[in-house]
């Protein structure tokens, strides 16, 4: 589904922005770290400071409504770079597991950062790609 073009640009980015929506379509934006693997993107929620009173507002709108966009840019003064991909499908929370841990392992991988934090403990967004759009220089 992604072509190697697609691939290779979401590779050499370190942050996308996960769009989430909740029941009535109110949406919520939120940049994030993420991996891609295969079909799939994942995206976890590590040790930073949050909120420990309700669950976080992306997994919220996740249960309420599953569908959700992950894009990746990139802004250059020189207007001829700019480009950006878009991933949208269905999201998935995984608690544990294979997938949740193989996730966690990728997540590790690519953000040296997050080696030190208990990302075991912590639910992973799995995104269902089930279409992708692109533009610009994806060079």
């Amino acid at each position: 589904m992604l072509t190697t073009q697609q691939r290779q640009f979401i590779a050499a980015w370190r942050i996308g922005h996960l769009a989430t929506a909740d029941a009535s379509a109110q949406p919520h934006v939120i940049p994030v770290c993420f991996v891609v693997i295969d079909e799939n993107a994942y995206v976890t929620i590590d040790d930073k400071p949050k909120r420990r009173d309700r669950p976080l507002k992306r997994l919220r709108n996740i249960v309420e409504n599953p569908r959700v966009a992950l894009v990746v840019d990139r802004y250059d003064e020189d207007w001829s770079r700019l480009a950006w991909v878009m991933l949208r499908g269905r999201a998935d929370v995984l608690d544990a597991g294979p997938e949740h841990d193989l996730a966690q392992e990728a997540l590790r991988s690519r953000y040296p950062q997050m080696r030190s934090m208990e990302l075991e403990q912590h639910p992973v967004i799995a995104l269902r790609i089930d279409r992708v759009a692109s533009w610009g220089a994806l060079e």
